[in-house]
């Protein structure tokens, strides 16, 4: 599991020659009803041992979570279990708010 830091994210979602990431947010619903990253696909923590069967395991994947702790637990667990180009938001969506989009809510 490699971590990225919102920045990186940001211009990877940028760069047209580079296969986008499927973004798996795994914060609770209350959580993504108040913010989240565009175009990203949200399935609860708690959820994803049960659905990791929706997610390709050769696709990029980027875990995405409040601040970073949940989604790194979750980054692990699909790498175990055959994903091979695994990534975790390091600060999560905090850390895009505060350095990518300022628009985006902070709680």
């Amino acid at each position: 599991m490699r971590e990225l830091t919102a920045a990186q994210l940001k211009a990877w979602l940028e760069d047209e020659g580079r296969e986008p990431p499927v973004l798996l947010d795994v914060r609770e619903a209350w959580e993504v009803q108040i913010c989240r990253i565009p175009d990203s696909l949200h399935i609860a923590m708690g959820e994803v041992p049960a659905r990791a069967g929706e997610l390709d395991p050769e696709a990029p994947l980027v875990a995405i979570c409040h601040h970073g702790g949940r989604s790194m637990q979750v980054a692990v667990l699909l790498e175990r279990n055959g994903h091979k180009n695994v990534y975790n938001l390091v600060g999560g969506v905090d850390a895009w708010s505060r350095t990518v989009d300022p628009s985006m809510p902070v709680y």
